[in-house]
């Protein structure tokens, strides 16, 4: 199809193109061959009249021009597959439709669980994708890889989406329960004397979360274990003297299932806040708005229930 006599079909190998900054990748992503994508590079610079993509030593670098098309060019393509997607009327019980929700594995134990429970039982034919979080996934979220991203409040900043608070939790220290300082509280020179499980999420790099609480007095503390997953958490501390710093919701669930005891930090920690962030486009998709408030919905019912089993 043709407009103002420029090829759109064009613009799904430009975005392509625009995101991988090679030829190839670009090829395999949109499942055609090499030569396709040579072909259409070449009628893209001969319409903007500019190379787009460049040789630099060994990599493809994009113009100026280019880096100013990335945005509008992933705009007119997440608002043509709304409209695409948009149905008159929603009826829950006949949708069918996937949706890719990127949270961390205690996110998804304590609340999308839960939802998933209830679409189950309202929405059967709607179906959630669940992955943790990658290094790139605020790029995914920007391109319309990711239907819904829940990820701390400390983030809101890189993401220029619609979101809505959908839990709060503090964080308690988790030991196992023959653990020597079970019985006593647990000091800061206690805290750094034992070695201690973290939590890394992301990529190699990434630092665990407590590490930003941690008062700056020089004494570090001795990390014996890391992994990248809270689930794995309980397993890698019983039977030893390491302590871990997690959630509360996770520590009490951990606790119930094994032998395992929970201290107050010794230091100030913030109290976590978990966002639910969805793409400005689906705003108004009602198969997704259904989902989205599922999720809201239980969280709302959880902190409830939080509240009442306090007083």
């Amino acid at each position: 199809m043709r407009f103002d006599r420029f090829d759109l079909n064009l613009l799904v190998i430009l975005d392509a193109l625009l995101e991988e900054r090679n030829v190839t990748r670009a090829a395999d992503r949109l499942f055609i061959g090499q030569s396709a994508a040579s072909a259409a590079l070449k009628r893209l610079r001969d319409h903007f009249g500019d190379p787009l993509l460049v040789q630099i030593g060994r990599r493809l670098e994009l113009t100026p021009l280019a880096k100013g098309l990335i945005q509008p060019v992933r705009e007119v393509l997440l608002k043509a597959r709304q409209a695409i997607s948009t149905r008159p009327s929603f009826d829950p019980a006949q949708e069918r439709r996937q949706f890719k929700l990127r949270a961390s594995d205690y996110v998804v134990a304590q609340f999308v669980a839960p939802a998933l429970a209830v679409l189950a039982e309202t929405a059967p034919g709607i179906h959630l994708d669940l992955v943790r979080p990658g290094p790139a996934v605020f790029d995914e979220f920007d391109r319309g890889a990711i239907d819904f991203l829940i990820l701390p409040q400390q983030y809101a900043a890189k993401l220029d989406h619609p979101s809505a608070e959908l839990m709060r939790d503090d964080h308690v220290c988790l030991t196992c329960k023959t653990h020597p300082l079970v019985g006593r509280g647990l000091s800061m020179d206690d805290y750094l004397s034992y070695g201690h499980v973290v939590v890394r999420l992301g990529d190699e790099a990434s630092i665990p979360f407590e590490e930003w609480f941690l008062p700056r007095d020089g004494r570090p503390r001795r990390v014996e274990v890391s992994v990248d997953s809270f689930g794995v958490v309980p397993y890698v501390l019983k039977g030893t003297q390491r302590i871990a710093t997690v959630h509360r919701r996770l520590a009490q669930d951990a606790c119930a299932r094994f032998d395992l005891h929970l201290f107050a930090p010794p230091f100030a920690m913030n109290p976590l806040v978990e966002l639910l962030f969805w793409p400005k486009h689906m705003d108004q998709d009602l198969a997704h708005g259904f989902v989205r408030q599922v999720l809201l919905d239980v969280a709302r019912h959880d902190s409830s229930a939080l509240v009442e089993n306090s007083v």
